[in-house]
This record gives C-alpha cells, structure tokens and sequence, in this order.
C-alpha cells in the first residue's frame, strides 16, 4: 500500500521560501520510495515554480482551491485550466477555512470536484466535523453527509480521481486537538465503506488534524488511514522529510 504524506502551506511563504522548501525536498532520499506518494499544495502565485522546481520527481502539486468554471466574470477567482497549466496535478476542495469564512458549501465543493475530474485533476476533498457535532456523536452522519454531495456528480468516475481528507474541524490549526488514531480509523472505515458503496470501490482516506512527529507513526498504523495530510508541522522541509523518514522507518525500510 502507498501512503499519501503531504502538507498544504495556506498562506504562507514568499517565494524565497517556497523555492528553498522545494530544493531541500528535491534531494530528500524519503520521496524516492514507492510506499510514499508525496504531495505539496503552496499558495496560487508559487505553484509553478514549485511544480518546475520538483518536476521529475514523485511530488504531486496541488492548488489549495479552484471555481468549477473554465472562465469567465469571476473576480479573483482561478479556473481547473488555470491550475492545470501552472503544472499542478491536484486540488484541494472544501477545507473548514473556506467553508466557514468564504461561503464554502457542499454544493460548491460538489461542483468543483466534477470540474476538477472534466479536467484531469485529482481533487483531494477535505470533510470534517465541528466540536459541537462531535460531541453531540454526530461525526458519522456529517462525514457521510458531506461525502455523499462532494461524490454527488462523478459516481464511478472518482475512483483513481478522489481523495477525500478527514479533518475534524477541532482538531486543525493552532491549538487543535489530535484525534485519537483509534478515533480517526473508527471514522474513516465508515468512509471506506461509504465510498465503496457510492462509487463501487473504496476511495483513500486520508487523516489530518494536529498530525506531527509525536503522532504520525501511530495514524500511519491505522488500517483504515490511507495517509496523513499535515500542516504546520510540515511547513518547513525538515519537518516534512522528518514525518515522511518516521513513517519509512516504522514501515521497515531505510530513509
């Protein structure tokens, strides 16, 4: 099995920043090894020096959101052509920031997605829980219910094509709360099932919430965690490698 280890900056970075993260991760030995696909998600204005700067290694690139059109009167808005022709090969869709802040909705993310597979994209879908949801124990019914529109117009089509990234909304950011990895599984091969059910074969599910050098080994153990979407803790190459190198070592091979 290949685990899905990357990181997405939000905003942060300058472009110094961005090509120094990218030339150290180049000359990593950790994104050589086939049981790690390694991604990067930078800010829009970097994504294509990042891309030319990785390229020819086994590092997707991603952009941190899209619209569903191809062009057209959308002020500030970026096309799945527009991030496809930066050289990124995935997008990320639906995380809680934008949900909460920029009118995120499931019918957005649904439509994005299906934009994002018309145009040869992976979207990595983002879906997650609020502390109040959580603790009413009604996680699965939102997970389900989030995933089941971000599938809503691709069907069959989102197998090789979705990723979907569990990340409770109380567990990211700072002073975010790590799920239990017992937790996080419980969740996740819901998911498996649903997606399997919705799509005719399980989609990967990737964790993320808080994950850092201190948790990554034990995530990456779950059986129902198809890999581990990292934040700050992962903003700097060291630390990124570092969290790819722990997971290497406790899958038994040398980084």
């Amino acid at each position: 099995m290949t685990l899905w280890i990357g990181t997405s900056w939000k905003m942060n970075k300058l472009r110094a920043d961005a090509r120094s993260f990218a030339e150290s991760l180049k000359t990593s030995p950790a994104i050589t090894s086939a049981k790690v696909q390694p991604f990067v998600i930078p800010p829009f204005p970097y994504i294509a020096e990042v891309a030319h700067l990785l390229s020819g290694t086994r590092v997707k690139i991603g952009a941190q959101n899209m619209h569903w059109a191809e062009q057209g009167a959308w002020t500030g808005e970026v096309s799945p052509l527009m991030v496809r022709d930066c050289g990124a090969t995935l997008v990320e869709l639906g995380h809680s920031e934008r949900r909460t802040f920029f009118g995120e909705t499931d019918e957005t993310v649904a439509l994005k997605v299906a934009a994002a597979l018309k145009h040869g994209l992976t979207a990595l879908v983002c879906i997650g829980d609020t502390r109040a949801e959580y603790e009413a124990g009604a996680t699965a019914d939102v997970l389900a219910k989030q995933t089941r529109y971000a599938l809503r117009d691709v069907g069959k089509k989102a197998k090789g094509n979705v990723i979907i990234a569990y990340e409770p909304v109380w567990s990211i950011g700072e002073g975010g709360i790590p799920a239990d990895p017992d937790f996080a599984n419980a969740q996740q091969e819901k998911l498996k099932m649903l997606t399997a059910d919705l799509v005719g074969e399980a989609l990967p599910i990737l964790y993320g919430g808080s994950v850092n050098p201190q948790n990554c080994v034990a995530l990456s153990r779950q059986s129902a965690i198809d890999g581990l979407f990292i934040g700050r803790s992962a903003w700097d190459a060291k630390g990124y490698i570092g969290i790819i190198e722990s997971v290497l070592r406790d899958m038994g091979e040398k980084s």
